[in-house]
């Protein structure tokens, strides 16, 4: 039997997937990422913005023409969002599901799949749901450790449809971060931030747990509400944590951050960039920008301009406003025109470039670990421990190996061997 697993979105979507993989595994199935003929067919949605439920939907249709006799199952949040145009519109899917309780697929998996139907779940209030271990495709190994958003950002469909932050259990956690095999763990899910396990163990004491692993331990998006002193702290003292940051901003606007529900101000965000670097000499600070938010005027917007580089970001991700139906702003504001949202995407995009080259610059002649990835007959790449894509010129083995930037290559740095 043989089964595909598509995945679109976020790295949770992408853990989630894995997990369903390893399920599919142990029914029997030969199971692909990529889309194909096959007897089963899940495609994990994403509605983060509008452009991904339809690009959600346009794959849905593309896997019914591809594997016309497969069984195809939707879930993730773009079926949680709009569940009966996945089922109406094309013959082939058979069960519709939600961004929650993905376990559940295995279930009707196992039971037969007799019936086309709509079977929209939500998880218990707090209650992490445990899936199967994950079966990773990408060299790093993704954990996640949490799911659901209590944050309600103004913009966000996302906490509608993955309900409240629920977080896994901390032994869990740890089994998986020791077991695995990959040479660098990223701790992963919606909310990180607001991880605390029904034991009450917050991320610092996570992070103090995972102190002696001998792997790089990386963290994926998080909140200022985060950089605390209990939390840097525990970071220091871990053997192999990896010093970036991708700080959430979205702003660097007060006026646009209070209309986005955000729970900092400028001067709060600048305090918590200013004490990572305090912690770490090798820290990057990365970070998400929305632009052109319906309250955004210009002078916000030169705003998000001059913070950019008042916070010395390695790298950013600036993207446009979009919409969503089910938001508060979507229902309280009116949207910028188009022209003016792109024109300042490229404006601050070509700002954030200058800054990553300020930010490169400064490691050229500097010792940094890199992890190999790949191989390409020319170049090995992989990543520096503060976020940085290094290229060696030489076949190397999977090992972590000390290597000195010698000048700005691609979107990195080229490096030499120590």
């Amino acid at each position: 039997m043989k089964a595909v697993v598509y995945t679109l979105g976020c790295k949770v979507n992408d853990v989630e997937s894995g997990s369903l993989i390893t399920g599919l595994e142990e029914m029997g199935y030969e199971v692909t990422r990529e889309l194909a003929p096959a007897d089963l067919v899940i495609v994990n949605t994403c509605a983060v913005t509008a452009e991904a439920e339809r690009k959600s939907r346009q794959l849905v249709g593309r896997a019914c023409k591809i594997a016309p006799e497969a069984k195809v199952i939707v879930c993730g949040c773009a079926s949680q969002k709009t569940p009966r145009a996945f089922l109406e519109k094309n013959e082939g899917v058979v069960l519709v599901t939600g961004a929650q309780a993905k376990g559940k697929i295995l279930e009707a998996i196992a039971r037969g799949l007799a019936d086309r139907k709509m079977a929209i779940e939500e998880a218990k209030s707090g209650v992490y749901e445990d899936m199967p271990l994950p079966k990773c495709s990408k060299t790093r190994d993704f954990v996640k450790i949490q799911d659901g958003c209590n944050r309600f950002c103004s913009y966000c469909i996302i906490p509608y449809l993955r309900g409240r932050s629920r977080s896994r259990d901390m032994d869990e956690i740890v089994a998986e971060v020791k077991n695995g095999t990959a040479k660098e763990v990223v701790l992963t899910g919606i909310d990180v931030s607001a991880y605390r396990d029904e034991k009450g163990r917050d991320f610092s004491r996570l992070l103090t747990a995972l102190k002696d692993v001998d792997k790089r331990i990386r963290i994926g998006s998080m909140e200022v509400s985060l950089i605390a002193d209990e939390f840097l702290s525990a970071a220091k003292g871990m053997k192999n944590f990896a010093p970036h940051f991708h700080l959430s901003l979205q702003s660097g606007s007060d006026k646009v951050l209070k209309s986005m529900n955000r729970h900092y101000t400028r001067a709060e965000y600048l305090s918590a960039c200013q004490k990572i670097y305090a912690a770490f000499e090798k820290a990057s600070i990365t970070t998400d920008i929305i632009v052109g938010f319906p309250t955004e005027e210009e002078e916000d917007f030169l705003d998000s301009v001059r913070i950019v580089e008042e916070a010395g970001f390695a790298q950013i991700h600036a993207f446009p406003y979009s919409p969503r139906e089910g938001t508060v702003a979507y229902k309280k504001y009116k949207e910028l025109p188009n022209a003016v949202k792109k024109a300042r995407v490229e404006k601050i995009l070509a700002v954030g470039k200058s800054q990553k080259e300020k930010y490169l610059q400064k490691y050229v002649g500097r010792v940094l670990e890199m992890i190999p990835e790949r191989f390409d007959g020319k170049f090995t790449d992989g990543y520096s421990e503060n976020y940085i894509r290094l290229y060696l010129p030489e076949e190397v083995g999977k090992e972590p190996l000390k290597v000195r930037a010698i000048a700005l290559f691609e979107d990195g740095l080229q490096v030499e061997k120590v």
